[in-house]
């Protein structure tokens, strides 16, 4: 079993090699951009106390500190620590000399642990996990930045393997591979990297804990051909201009499939049978203002000789049909989120926005869409 010292000098080896210093390519003002773009949408928006653990020369502790965060940082090497006080020296940045699976700093201190290139490389990585989860205050989250590198003696952690590990902890994972953008590199790699953001479930004794509760919503994916039809938004106060397919919130003692009957007729006048609804997809789903639901999705096929009408026109300002194939950008992101997993033959999905992140679909921003279940066949139904 490797340790964090040998995990230490696994990299220093490699930057000998290269003739750089072991700044993972951070050194390249091109690969510093990426990374500070990556880690905003990782960390909250709002200024937070954060612990770089295993921060090495603070390139990362820097990016984090010039975002306004409150960085105190943690390294076992001596050459790391003075590389990093004085990469940090004009920020408020700590830089601490201590060892990353048991940080000098009290339990509760913290509200995001980032560590990267480290847990890999500790003796009992799920106790690491227990500990770090520990230093988070309530609502706190990891940051783990990994990987698995090398053909001929591959070293590292697969990304199945650190969800496995995560999982005692509840809450949520969310995995955002990395190896695929090459600017966070300065080069292609073929090797696995990723990022895991671990929001731990609640740590209070189960009778301090408030149940988790949700709006149940229901979504229409009516078909005309390859075609589906969405809804422009007026006067409701959230997403207002935004397409959307026809949808509502499930009623009091009302069943998903009964409320997508009742939505259906309410907002484009069409009276469905049970037997005309199949339900496609399930997400949870939570909002750039951290209230949560969970939204089922229903196809139906446009009945011969039916047409639907804007049945609310206080609140939709237009119908229209939309390629499948080609949907508009001028969605609801969750939405837009549902149809493209749908179409990519998944059933199950987590789409968990993070603050600061927009109600409408943006096709170049962060992807918050995670499947939960091997997909079905895809495009079955286009």
């Amino acid at each position: 079993m490797s340790t964090e010292s040998d995990g230490r000098q696994f990299w220093d080896d490699a930057a000998e090699r290269f003739d750089e210093e072991p700044d993972h390519g951070l050194r390249d003002p091109r690969v510093r951009e990426a990374w500070d773009i990556r880690l905003r949408g990782w960390l909250p928006a709002a200024p937070c106390d954060l612990l770089d653990l295993g921060c090495g020369t603070g390139s990362l502790a820097l990016l984090a500190a010039g975002q306004g965060h409150r960085v105190t940082a943690v390294d076992s090497s001596p050459r790391m620590v003075e590389r990093a006080r004085r990469k940090l020296a004009d920020t408020s940045a700590q830089v601490l000399p201590g060892d990353a699976a048991s940080p000098p700093v009290p339990d509760g201190c913290a509200d995001v642990v980032l560590v990267r290139h480290v847990l890999w490389a500790l003796p009992d990585p799920a106790a690491a996990l227990r500990k770090w989860v520990r230093l988070l205050r309530p609502g706190g989250r990891l940051v783990l930045i990994e990987g698995r590198w090398g053909t001929v003696e591959p070293v590292g952690l697969d990304a199945d393997t650190l969800a496995a590990l995560a999982a005692p902890l509840g809450g949520s994972v969310r995995i955002e591979q990395l190896g695929h953008d090459p600017a966070l590199w300065g080069r292609p790699v073929q090797d696995e990297r990723y990022a895991a953001v671990v929001r731990p479930a609640p740590t209070a004794p189960p009778a301090a804990r408030q149940r988790h509760t949700e709006i149940v919503d229901v979504h229409l994916v009516l078909l005309r051909g390859a075609e589906v039809l969405l809804a422009r938004r007026a006067n409701t106060g959230y997403a207002d201009g935004l397409l959307h397919a026809p949808s509502g919130h499930l009623e009091d003692g009302e069943d998903v499939r009964s409320g997508m009957i009742r939505e259906t007729r309410e907002e484009i006048g069409l009276d469905l049978a049970p037997e005309d609804l199949e339900a496609v997809l399930v997400m949870q789903h939570r909002a750039p203002d951290g209230r949560s639901r969970i939204g089922w999705f229903f196809q139906a096929r446009l009945p011969e000789g039916a047409e639907p009408v804007n049945a609310e026109p206080d609140k939709c300002s237009e119908l229209g049909w939309y390629p499948l194939a080609a949907l508009p950008d001028d969605m609801v992101a969750y939405c837009r989120a549902g149809l493209d997993a749908w179409c990519a033959g998944h059933r199950f999905l987590l789409h968990l926005h993070e603050s600061g992140d927009r109600i409408a679909h943006d096709p170049d921003g962060p992807g918050r869409a995670v499947p939960l279940a091997p997909s079905a066949v895809p495009g079955s139904l286009i």
